[in-house]
C-alpha cells in the first residue's frame, strides 16, 4: 500500500473531482448556471435549479473525464466550449463517436465490461465499463445508452488500492446484479438519485427506496449520494433516501456532501469528512 491518499469533491449535480494515484478525474461535466436549461433529448429541457460548486475555467488540470452518457444534464454545451480538446473522455461507444466528431479526439469507447487503463505519476486507474439501465424495459431504447463505472487505483507496485463505483444514471434492474459478483470489494460507490422522471411518470434514474436497496446489493464501505435536486425533473428529495436508507440499516456508511465539499479518500477505509 503506498502512503499516497486522494480526494474526492462534489461539484453538483452528477459532477465530481476525484484525485488519487496522481491522476485527477472528473465525472459527468455539467457547469450549466442557475436557470439555464440543459435539454434532455425527446424535446424535453430543464431549468438548473443550484450553481455549480466552482466554474470550469477553476478546475484544475484534469487527466480525464468520465462520462456515464451523452446527456445535457451530464456533457453540456459550457464543457462542449470550454474543456480543452485535449482531454480523455472515457464513456460509451456512442457518446465517443459523437464527441469526436465535436473535436474530442481523444474519446474512447466502451462496451460492458471493457478497460481502459490511465497511467499517472504515482499509480495508474483502470477504468471498467459496467451494466446500466436508464430506464425500465422497453423504453430504454429511447434515452442515449450509458455506463456505470469502475475505477480501479493503483499505487506506485500495481496493487489495487482503492475501487470507486459510479453508478451512472440507472434505475434497478437484474442486469446490475453481475457488478457486486465481479467486484466485491468497492471501497466509495457515487450514487445518481432523484427519481428522474421523464414525459410526466417515466423514472430514469433511482429513487430513494431504490436507492437503499441498490446500496444493499452493492454493498460498499461508503456511500456518497449524488445526482439529486439540480432540475425540475428530480421528484425524490434526499430526505426519502435517508429514510429508506436507515431503513435498511446502512445509514453509517453514507457521507453526505453539500457543494464545493471535499473529503479523503484513503485505501480500504471510510470516507473522511
Amino acid at each position: 500500500m503506498s502512503d499516497v491518499e486522494g480526494s474526492l469533491q462534489f461539484i453538483g449535480n452528477a459532477t465530481v473531482l476525484i484525485r488519487y494515484a496522481g491522476l485527477t478525474l472528473l465525472t459527468d461535466p455539467n457547469f450549466l448556471r442557475r436557470g439555464q436549461r440543459a435539454y434532455m433529448g425527446l424535446g424535453l429541457s430543464s431549468p438548473r435549479l443550484r450553481d455549480p460548486a466552482v466554474r470550469i475555467e477553476d478546475l484544475p488540470v484534469v487527466d480525464a473525464v468520465i462520462l456515464s452518457h451523452l446527456h445535457g444534464a451530464h456533457w453540456d454545451r459550457v464543457t462542449r466550449r470550454r474543456l480543452d480538446r485535449d482531454t480523455p473522455v472515457i464513456t460509451t461507444t456512442s457518446a465517443a463517436g459523437s464527441l469526436r466528431r465535436q473535436g474530442f479526439r481523444h474519446s474512447v469507447g466502451l462496451r460492458e465490461w471493457q478497460q481502459h487503463e490511465l497511467r499517472g505519476p504515482t499509480g495508474s486507474v483502470t477504468v471498467t465499463a459496467l451494466p446500466a439501465r436508464h430506464a425500465p424495459r422497453l423504453a430504454n431504447a429511447l434515452l442515449p445508452p450509458v455506463i456505470g463505472t469502475m475505477l480501479e487505483f493503483c499505487g506506485p507496485e500495481g496493487r489495487v488500492e482503492l475501487r470507486v463505483l459510479v453508478s451512472g444514471d440507472t434505475v434497478l434492474d437484474r442486469h446490475l446484479d453481475a457488478i457486486p459478483r465481479r467486484f466485491p470489494d468497492i471501497d466509495v460507490a457515487l450514487m445518481h438519485l432523484g427519481g428522474t422522471k421523464l414525459l410526466g411518470s417515466l423514472f430514469v434514474t433511482m429513487d430513494g427506496r431504490q436507492g437503499a436497496a441498490w446500496v444493499s446489493l452493492m454493498n460498499p464501505r461508503s456511500v456518497v449520494p449524488i445526482h439529486y435536486d439540480d432540475y425540475t425533473v428530480f421528484h425524490s428529495p434526499l430526505d426519502e433516501f435517508r429514510h429508506h436508507i436507515k431503513m435498511a440499516g446502512l445509514a453509517d456508511r453514507v457521507v453526505y456532501l453539500e457543494r464545493g465539499e471535499t473529503c479523503e479518500l484513503a485505501p480500504h477505509r471510510l470516507l473522511q469528512r
